[in-house]
């Protein structure tokens, strides 16, 4: 007898793709990377896939439809987390490709079994991403993959279909029975490994299985891919305190965390720019400020301008934004040299109290270092905002009634109107505080809903706006 090796190492030597590491572009992750790589690729891999994960679930929070959610997704795998076939050009590396799939899939694994939340939105967004992979693959792919695992089910004899003919069709109706010739193709599976079809009476349930016919194998697939993340996210959690010592990743964790929890990738590099061609102004910044900025942004600069004074981490927040917006270093000290008590503020406190922080941000003083804006993710984690603060972001620090009061009163020149409060409540109610504010930008730019800022995607960063 041919022993289980011998016949797997005949298979693969079969195959022409033979030696690749990873043979599939699907994955189910039964097994952790088995190499070393460094700190900066541990995290580069979870990064680029987080961007994946917290789409998906920007787009399951605005309810779009399965089409176009496919269509979104497969364009941001594309631009972060290509997956290329077997048959792909020789001048692509799909093995590298499915490398850092594989491994940012097993980083954020680490980072989300901490939690039932964590754990839960995990499970949903990766098997959302599963799904779309599996519809958009090619068949013959398809088969060679399914065919690589062993799943418990099997496919009943067409002695076994031709028994229950009459409550098969009662059951689907539609799927064509030939007079003469095999039935149609069905597979045997425990009920409880299809609670979907079951819900949705598409399966005939016999002796406690479910007769799933081929045309619903997509749901099999995608409750054997949930039940195996779900198992392998608990026994994950289990060995997570094995790491309580590393002090090299486990703040790695914590930011990975972070971002989905805020409902963004924790992604803070944003290029500062230089306005696009055009030339930023202290005097130009109110004018831009009325319908061009966040909410967030704008909050602070109207705050700035009636108390003509902000607090540390306002001024932080928003010196940092109109640096990412284009505004120079010198026309940032021409304007908060204006905003500070209306002008009036003498040249040596200005100096003294201000202008150092100023240029620290721009990386003109300590120690130089260059400063990015901060992103939605900071923002919404960052410290909540006292009264007399005016950081951190308004979806999420400000009561429901103030919000409401805050975008009529500063956006309603700009399309917003109290019909559209309703759905941005209850996106801001779900913990979805990007979505809020991207459906915010779509109202008061007179975009399409679902677009975002073009393509489907989200706000997750106030210098994207």
């Amino acid at each position: 007898m041919i022993s289980r090796e011998k016949r797997a190492a005949a298979s693969a030597a079969a195959s022409p793709y033979a030696h690749l590491t990873y043979q599939h572009r699907l994955n189910f992750y039964d097994e952790p990377p088995r190499y070393n790589i460094t700190l900066d690729e541990f995290e580069s891999c979870a990064i680029d896939r987080l961007r994946i994960l917290s789409e998906i679930e920007s787009c399951l929070a605005r309810n779009r439809s399965p089409e176009d959610m496919k269509t979104v997704i497969d364009a941001q795998c594309r631009k972060f987390l290509p997956l290329d076939a077997n048959t792909a050009s020789k001048l692509v590396d799909v093995d590298a490709q499915r490398k850092r799939d594989h491994l940012g899939h097993f980083v954020l694994r680490l980072a989300f079994c901490r939690s039932e939340e964590l754990r839960r939105r995990f499970v949903k967004s990766e098997t959302m991403l599963f799904r779309i992979r599996y519809e958009l693959a090619d068949q013959n792919e398809v088969n060679q993959f399914l065919e690589s695992k062993k799943f418990a089910w099997e496919k009943a004899s067409n002695g076994e279909l031709q028994s229950l003919k009459s409550e098969l069709i009662a059951v689907h109706p539609r799927l064509p029975w030939p007079e003469n010739g095999s039935p149609p193709a069905y597979y045997k599976v425990n009920w409880t490994s299809v609670p979907d079809l079951v819900a949705q009476r598409k399966v005939l349930l016999r002796l406690g299985k479910a007769y799933v016919p081929a045309t619903e194998q997509e749901s099999i697939v995608l409750q054997e891919f949930q039940e195996r993340i779900e198992s392998n996210l608990d026994r994950t959690a289990k060995a997570l305190p094995r790491l309580d010592e590393d002090d090299r990743i486990l703040p790695i964790l914590g930011h990975l965390a972070d971002g989905l929890l805020a409902g963004i990738p924790m992604d803070s590099s944003f290029a500062v720019t230089e306005g696009d061609g055009v030339t930023i102004t202290a005097d130009m910044i109110e004018d831009l400020s009325r319908k061009h900025f966040p909410l967030c942004m704008r909050n602070l600069h109207d705050n700035l301008r009636k108390d003509k004074h902000l607090k540390h981490a306002g001024r932080l927040q928003y010196t940092l934004f109109l640096k990412g917006f284009g505004l120079t270093l010198d026309e940032a000290i021409v304007f908060w040299r204006k905003s500070y008590r209306g002008g009036k503020v003498k040249d040596d406190d200005f100096n003294k109290e201000y202008k150092y922080n100023i240029r620290h941000s721009y990386g003109q003083e300590g120690k130089r270092a260059d400063y990015p804006p901060m992103n939605c993710a900071r923002i919404i984690t960052s410290q909540q905002p006292s009264a007399q603060e005016s950081h951190g972001c308004p979806f999420k620090h400000f009561s429901i009634e103030n919000l409401d009061t805050a975008l009529l009163t500063k956006y309603g020149s700009c399309g917003m109107n109290s019909s559209a409060l309703p759905e941005i409540n209850k996106y801001v109610k779900d913990g979805h505080y990007h979505v809020a504010c991207t459906r915010v930008y779509e109202i008061t730019h007179n975009i399409r809903k679902g677009e975002g800022l073009g393509g489907g995607e989200s706000v997750t960063h106030p210098n994207l706006y």
